[in-house]
This record gives structure tokens, sequence and C-alpha cells, in this order.
């Protein structure tokens, strides 16, 4: 029965606002709960609540807003045991699947085929305790690992992340983003030139073609 339903928070088309997917159109399925507390977190309400729906739903609902590609969620969408078949089957149908995913939920059951869109938590989270290294070795150059970044201390500790775990030689798609309101976006751009860090800087695309605390888009 667990890999039969998931609990689902909301579906909905919009474009890809991070990545390097940024700019396309996406259909997002976030999925409820999250084991984590990142104190800059956007999406506290995925914590709890959601609708309770049957995997073979959450599939056509997905395919029937017709993009070509499709991300999974959350909160933390590994959490939930049918998100992997699911991931397989949006494969199987032709999409792109991204997933979004957190360090510390173990990434091993994730079909080949999906593009792993991983954060390492940096101290500024005060979730960097729980990041799981081990995931580092599945991470091929088609994943991308993603830095979320609120002050100097943060940036110096990606800094010495990807030095120190050879991170370049993993995948060539290193992200380095702010969080929205606290580090200064000119910032982060003069220190990856200055370091000539071997980064993508990105933003929310969302939180500026919409209000940053809104939701469904």
């Amino acid at each position: 029965m667990k890999e039969d339903s998931l609990v689902v928070h909301e579906i909905y088309a919009s474009v890809q606002g991070e990545s390097t997917h940024a700019g396309l159109p996406c259909t997002f399925v976030r999925l409820t709960g999250c084991n984590l507390r990142c104190v800059w977190c956007d999406t506290p309400q995925a914590f709890h609540g959601g609708t309770r729906m049957s995997r073979s739903e959450v599939l056509a609902r997905a395919l029937a807003l017709g993009t070509p590609l499709v991300e999974l969620t959350g909160g933390e969408p590994l959490l939930q045991p049918a998100v992997f078949p699911l991931m397989r089957e949006l494969c199987d149908a032709g999409r792109t699947v991204l997933v979004e995913t957190s360090g510390e939920a173990d990434v091993s059951r994730v079909d080949p085929r999906v593009h792993k869109i991983m954060d390492l938590k940096c101290p500024g989270s005060g979730e960097s305790h729980r990041n799981r290294w081990s995931n580092l070795d599945l991470i091929t150059s088609r994943d991308e690992l993603k830095f979320v970044l609120a002050d100097r201390t943060d940036y110096e500790w990606m800094r010495a992340a990807i030095r120190d775990r050879s991170l370049a030689a993993r995948t060539p798609h290193l992200l380095a983003s702010t969080v929205f309101g606290k580090l200064a976006a000119k910032d982060l751009v003069a220190w990856v030139l200055e370091d000539k860090l071997p980064v993508r800087v990105q933003l929310q695309m969302h939180k500026y073609i919409w209000s940053p605390d809104a939701t469904g888009v």
C-alpha cells in the first residue's frame, strides 16, 4: 500500500524558477512532509496536511498538464515510498523528470533517468549536520548540487566543500542561491568572481515574477 498512494500538497503548472532548467514550463508535484526544519524554508505550508491520492491519479494529473518537464518537490519528496515508482512512470511517459531533494534523504532508489537536484545544507540553514555525504557517490554529471546561502559564512562553507570534496569533478552543475531578502545577489556574484568558483549563481525566478509568498506558482 505504501507505494500505491502519496500525500500531495499541490500539483500545478508554472515555469521552473531554479536549476539549469530555469524558465522552462514545468509541472510541479509538491508532496507533503519534511524531516528537516531549515530556518529559511519558504514552503513550511507543505510540512503538514495535504490530500492522499493514488499514485495513478497523481500520474494522470501530472501528465494532463502537458509540460515536457515535471518536478517532484516538497517538503521532502523522497520520504514517501510511492515517489520512486512515480518517477519511473513519468520517465516511461517521456517526461524529463527532476527531483528536488535535501542532502539528508537517501537518493539510492532514484531512477537513473531522473535529474537529482540535491541541496547541500549550509550552516545558516541550521541543518548542515544532517547532510548525508554518502549521497555524493550517487551524483552523476546529469545531476545538480545546490547551496542556499544566507551570508558570507555559508559562502565560505560552500567554497570549502567544493574544494575538499572535489564537487566540480562529480558534476558541472553547481548552483549557488541566495536566501531571498537575506543575502544580496551582487555580493555573491562579487565573491564568486573573486574566487573564480565553478558555480552557477541563480535567483529564485518565481519570487521576482510573483510575490515571494505566492503559492501554486
